[in-house]
């Protein structure tokens, strides 16, 4: 059966910064993600406020996920279901403890992002 993990990476309110390892978790079983936009999802509160991108990249043991095409939404929007371009994953195969970090490799010219949610959509492996 289908299985969702959701997490927050941010708190509602402050403005998101780019960086590495911004959440750390582990899988808490192994899980086989659907691929595109139907195995990754990302959410905001706050929607970016100008021209550009929030990108997140989510790795598995220290190596992404998403090999060419990384988790966006666009500017003016708070969901990554409809962004321009969809996230490619490339390791769907999420194994049962391994560690799961959470990058946030941009934002938009206005820096306004918050409350940054992702969600790993699969079925358990």
């Amino acid at each position: 059966k289908t299985q969702a993990l959701m997490f927050a990476v941010s708190d509602e309110t402050t403005a998101l910064t780019a960086g590495t390892g911004k959440l750390t978790f582990r899988m808490p079983y192994a899980m086989t993600l659907f691929a595109g936009v139907l195995g990754i999802k990302a959410s905001l509160t706050t929607a970016g406020s100008t021209s550009g991108v929030t990108t997140i990249d989510v790795n598995e043991n220290g190596t992404t996920i998403m090999d060419s095409t990384k988790l966006t939404i666009d500017s003016g929007e708070t969901t990554s279901v409809t962004a321009a371009t969809p996230p490619v994953i490339s390791d769907t195969a999420l194994a049962a403890d391994a560690i799961i970090t959470v990058d946030i490799d941009g934002l938009s010219g206005g820096a306004t992002e918050a409350g940054l949610k992702i969600t790993l959509i699969g079925i358990p492996a």
